[in-house]
C-alpha cells in the first residue's frame, strides 16, 4: 500500500497546507495548524480544467478547516494539473472545444469524457483515502466525508457509492447520465446543489440526479443564475453540512 510522501509546508490564517505523494497521486492536505486531537476528513474533488490547488478549492478547503476543525485533502484528477494526458484525454479536450466554439452543446461530450476519467480516478481516491488514514492525525477511526461539483460529482458519485468510509457527502452541477444508477447505491446523507438558470445542465437533469440518489436524508439547494455563478454563500452551507452529520467525537491518537 502507498503512503504518503509529504514535498512541502507552508502554515496561514491557522490552516497548515502539505503537499503530498501517495506512490505517483499529487495531492494536498490542510490541517488545522494548532496539530490538535484527531478530526474527521473531508476529501474534495475539483472541477474539469481545474487543479488540487486551484482557488476555489484553497478557499473551501480553508473555510472547511478554520470554521470546521476538519482535515481536507484533495488530489489532481488524471489529465489534471501536473499530470500527464493522455491521447484519449487530448482528443476529448479538442472534441469539446470544438464544440463550444461551434455554439453547440457540450453536454453528452463531458458526461463520456468524465465517466472515463471516474473509472480512472475512483481507484486512486480510494489509495489515497488508504494512505491519508494511516496518518496518526486522522486515522481509520474517523468518519470520512466527500465534496465535489462539476467533475468532482462525475467521480465522486461512484466513488462514494464505492466506499463505504463515506458518511456524508455534497454534490451537484452535473448531469445524470452515467451517474444515476450509482446514485441509487447511495443511502448517506447528501446535500445537493444546482443552478435554476443553468445554460449547459438544464434544471430538468439536475433534479433527476438528485432524485437518483437512495438517501432518506437529502437536500436540495436551488440558485437563480448561470453555471458559473454558484453564490460562494453555498461553500459555507457545506462547511456546517460536514459538521452536521461527520460525528466530532473521533479517537485520539494513542
Amino acid at each position: 500500500m502507498n503512503s504518503v510522501h509529504f514535498t512541502a509546508e507552508t502554515s496561514s490564517n491557522g490552516v497548515l497546507e502539505r503537499d503530498f505523494t501517495a506512490g505517483e497521486i499529487p495531492g494536498v492536505l490542510w490541517s488545522p495548524a494548532s496539530g490538535a486531537d484527531r478530526a474527521p476528513l473531508v476529501l474534495v474533488g475539483h472541477g474539469g480544467g481545474t487543479h488540487k490547488k486551484w482557488p476555489a478549492m484553497t478557499g473551501r478547503a480553508h473555510r472547511l478547516v478554520a470554521d470546521g476543525g476538519f482535515h481536507v485533502a484533495t488530489i489532481d484528477a488524471p489529465g489534471h494539473g501536473g499530470r500527464p494526458r493522455t491521447a484519449h484525454d487530448e482528443q476529448e479536450i479538442a472534441v469539446m472545444q470544438r464544440a463550444m466554439k461551434a455554439g453547440e452543446p457540450v453536454g453528452p461530450i463531458v458526461v463520456r469524457y468524465n465517466a472515463h476519467l471516474a473509472e480512472r480516478a475512483v481507484p486512486e481516491w480510494q489509495a489515497t483515502l488508504d494512505a491519508l488514514q494511516e496518518l496518526p492525525e486522522i486515522g481509520a477511526e474517523g468518519p470520512v466525508g466527500y465534496f465535489g461539483l462539476n467533475m468532482g460529482t462525475a467521480i465522486g458519485v461512484p466513488f462514494v457509492a464505492s466506499e463505504p468510509r463515506i458518511t456524508a457527502a455534497v454534490f451537484g452541477l452535473h448531469w445524470p447520465e452515467a451517474l444515476a444508477e450509482w446514485a441509487r447505491q447511495i443511502t448517506i446523507p447528501i446535500e445537493f446543489t444546482l443552478q435554476w438558470d443553468d445554460e449547459h445542465i438544464p434544471r430538468e437533469s439536475g433534479l433527476a440526479l438528485f432524485d437518483a440518489f437512495a438517501s432518506t436524508e437529502k437536500t436540495l439547494h436551488a440558485n437563480s443564475g448561470r453555471h458559473k455563478e454558484l453564490p460562494r454563500f453555498e461553500a459555507d452551507s457545506a462547511v456546517r453540512f460536514f459538521v452536521r452529520h461527520l460525528d466530532r467525537s473521533v479517537v485520539a491518537p494513542a
